[in-house]
């Protein structure tokens, strides 16, 4: 019997024998973020083949670095240093009589920003306009994906609404393929519409305007709080908007099953509010923004946050605002109400 090893192939062995290196050195790996690192190879005593082990190297552990916090065009223009007698996390804020356009509470209010979904507000106001048919169904396609923030939507490609549930969507629960779909089945398309939007904007008088989609999801869609007051007023003259934008739920049919949609904004259901008119919006380059046609002590109020700073800071500030003008005494004038804050 032969009881020497088994003969190994040329081939195998030049490929065992490269698998470790014979000396001591450095060698490169490669981990899975892409960057070269140089590791130390131990030195090793040449052992037989056949007893040959190979040890894979494990990659190092590489700890993630904190991302850093999005910045807004309200920070980086220096209005987060400005304070108001509320201490208000909104660098912009306006509070108007909704009836007497009385200014009752100011900050920066014409300060141009992004204003992120109030958009939709504009995109709701131009479809009312142009009376398009509520009950014709339209569909959601790749068109109406966003490319531009990457966010996700429960709408998916194919699903086929009304153009009166697109409007819910968009309006109470912010849907963003839901107000794309309402501007590119505008007569003349999507590029109509954003003209559309721009013409509205000039009619009544909102020079600090600029829209070039109807979602806000786009940061070139800026306005000030002194044009979104009249934006607000405009909107609350249309019936069906005040219904949509105050509902505090819907249910849609979507193609074999039936989905649930809130709204954005909690104070919708608090008892303590009667509100008119509502949009909230949200992108990092604008910060939380909040507008709102309010009933407070029997005066109609028009109320506009924006670039508020933590997730739900736009509430907070729309609370200190509503308990300042019940201690202020809303049913006096406007002009002690600001002597009352200063």
């Amino acid at each position: 019997m032969n009881r020497s090893l088994p003969t190994l192939s040329l081939s195998l062995l030049i490929a065992l024998g490269s698998a470790v290196p014979a000396h001591a050195g450095a060698g490169v790996r490669k981990p899975a973020n892409g960057k070269a690192q140089v590791v130390a190879v131990s030195k090793a005593r040449t052992a037989p083949v056949a007893n040959l082990r190979v040890r894979a190297v494990q990659p190092a552990r590489v700890r993630p670095t904190a991302a850093a916090a999005p910045v807004s065009f309200g920070q980086l223009q220096g209005l987060h240093g400005d304070t108001d007698p509320l201490a208000l996390k909104s660098s912009v804020a306006l509070v108007i009589d909704q009836d007497t356009n009385e200014v009752l509470f100011s900050k920066n209010p014409d300060a141009v920003l992004p204003i992120a979904s109030i958009t939709k507000l504009m995109t709701a106001l131009v479809v009312s306009d142009a009376q398009q048919p509520l009950d014709e169904p339209l569909t959601v396609t790749q068109d109406d994906i966003d490319t531009e923030k990457g966010s996700r939507s429960r709408l998916a490609v194919g699903t086929q609404l009304t153009r009166g549930e697109m409007m819910h969507l968009a309006l109470m629960a912010s849907e963003n393929r839901a107000a794309n779909a309402l501007g590119r089945h505008y007569p003349g398309g999507l590029d109509a519409f954003v003209a559309a939007m721009n013409r509205k904007a000039a009619a009544l008088g909102m020079r600090d305007t600029h829209y070039v989609e109807p979602t806000g999801l786009s940061s070139r869609n800026q306005s000030s709080a002194q044009d979104l007051a009249v934006l607000v007023k405009a909107a609350y003259g249309v019936p069906l908007l005040r219904e949509l934008s105050t509902s505090q739920e819907a249910m849609v049919e979507v193609g074999n099953r039936k989905m649930q949609f809130r709204t954005t904004n909690g104070l919708v259901r608090s008892p303590q509010w009667d509100i008119g008119l509502q949009k909230t919006g949200y992108i990092a380059e604008a910060g939380r923004c909040l507008v709102m046609q309010a009933q407070l002590a029997g005066r109609k109020l028009i109320m506009v946050l924006l670039d508020s700073t933590g997730k739900y800071s736009r509430i907070g500030d729309a609370e200190r605002i509503r308990k300042w003008l019940g201690d202020s005494g809303l049913a006096g004038s406007a002009a002690t109400a600001l002597r009352r804050a200063s």
